[in-house]
């Protein structure tokens, strides 16, 4: 599979769109702990099957830090303990509002969240979800592709 467009061709042919998704993620994630940012973006680029951001935010993930276990089973991060009661609601969010498509923000989703988060943090954690959902759409659409590491 190769791009459909180049990459760099995508943002010298808008350059606003890398300003203006790239102002708004790091606005946001400066409100959100970077663990958990990290956690979103990944499993944000998960459901929406983007190769290219799964594979950069898994290296930023590990390279902050984060236990590859976590990663390992971030897909299936409700089956397991491994995250918190904050990292759970956030998760729910994203994943509610990611697949907003298939079924309506529920109440219970909400609450979970809300029991976690305060105000100024639910909207930051959105505008997290909102940019990362943007970003796939421009990478996968373009079939971006990752590029192999030697370890």
């Amino acid at each position: 599979m190769s791009p459909r467009i180049d990459r760099t061709a995508v943002f010298k042919l808008q350059p606003g769109l890398v300003t203006a998704l790239s102002n708004l993620g790091e606005a946001a994630a400066q409100i959100i702990e970077a663990p958990l940012v990290h956690l979103l973006h990944l499993r944000i680029s998960q459901l929406n099957g983007c190769a290219f951001c799964q594979h950069m935010h898994a290296a930023e993930a590990r390279q902050d830090g984060e236990q590859q276990q976590r990663l390992d089973v971030l897909a299936a991060w409700q089956e397991t303990t491994f995250f918190s009661a904050r990292e759970r609601a956030a998760l729910r969010w994203a994943e509610a509002l990611t697949l907003l498509a298939s079924q309506p923000v529920s109440d219970a989703v909400y609450s979970e969240l809300a029991a976690q988060f305060s105000q100024q943090e639910i909207v930051n954690l959105s505008a997290v979800i909102v940019t990362m959902n943007a970003w796939n759409r421009i990478a996968a659409g373009f079939q971006f592709q990752p590029q192999l590491t030697s370890d």
